[in-house]
């Protein structure tokens, strides 16, 4: 069945129709009465019934205004408020806080549009309240870089990984959005960590982001020279990890990375 509103290309819009999927997407996330979802671009709402069936509210984040009526028709009877805005531009807690709701057991559930994947995440793991548990709808290729280990590790992969355990739940045929995508996704599950790695967040970024700035470098010549430090010192510093001295920033786990975070030199 065809969408009734011509979905927007700049904004992403791929309308997820098969209900065997959305199924699926439902029972990973282990939604229960005492859960509050927040869904982002519900698009047509088919995604939203399904968890409004199961929680105890749902709180839909939508960009494009054409949707906003009809959906706001649509769930008027059901327990889903829809909210227009820009997700990546949301204040989690003052939206929480005028709806009158609780976070507790609050998770997110989204068919996200491919494009905004690293920055909303982000926005999640650096800017909002912990969710219980995160469910997404993504491209296949990027859920692929997300769940990343040596020796093909990346940022993306080391960004979601400090802050959550990722987790492909299944692959989704491209046949099954309207319109239909030109690559297939897949459900990814993260499941956001009780505690993170001990040290300083923004120095494991600055680090890894420089062991990275270097496409195939090794690492020594990518930290030294993005890191303004003596060769020699970071030599040092591999060493004392028992990281290799010809080792490149694809090779290192995340734990390599926070043994070298720890050093007061960096």
């Amino acid at each position: 069945m065809k969408p009734s509103i011509i979905p927007k290309k700049s904004l992403g819009q791929n309308f997820l129709v098969n209900p065997r999927i959305l199924n699926k997407i439902v029972e990973a996330a282990e939604i229960s009465e005492k859960d509050t979802i927040l869904e982002v671009g519900p698009g047509t709402g088919n995604l939203t019934q399904k968890l409004a069936e199961k929680a105890g509210k749902v709180i839909a984040v939508e960009k494009d205004r054409r949707l906003i009526e009809q959906l706001k028709e649509k769930f008027k009877d059901a327990n889903a408020e829809i909210v227009e805005f820009d997700v990546l531009k949301l204040n989690i807690e003052t939206l929480i806080e005028n709806l009158k709701l609780k976070i507790e057991n609050y998770k997110i559930v989204a068919n996200i549009p491919y494009y905004i994947t690293s920055r909303f995440l982000r926005t999640v793991f650096e800017k909002w309240p912990k969710p219980e548990l995160i469910v997404l709808t993504i491209q296949k290729e990027v859920a692929q870089r997300i769940m990343a280990k040596p020796p093909k590790m990346n940022l993306l992969a080391l960004s979601v990984q400090f802050f959550a355990k990722p987790k492909i739940i299944g692959y989704i045929s491209k046949e099954n959005f309207q319109p239909r995508p030109k690559v297939d996704s897949a459900i990814i599950k993260l499941t956001p960590k009780e505690k993170l790695p001990a040290g300083n967040p923004e120095k494991f970024f600055k680090i890894i982001r420089a062991g990275f700035s270097g496409r195939r470098k090794q690492l020594t010549n990518s930290l030294s020279g993005s890191l303004n430090l003596p060769k020699r010192e970071i030599m040092g510093l591999l060493e004392k990890n028992k990281i290799k001295m010809n080792a490149r920033a694809e090779e290192l786990s995340i734990d390599d990375w926070l043994k070298i975070a720890e050093f007061d030199t960096i």
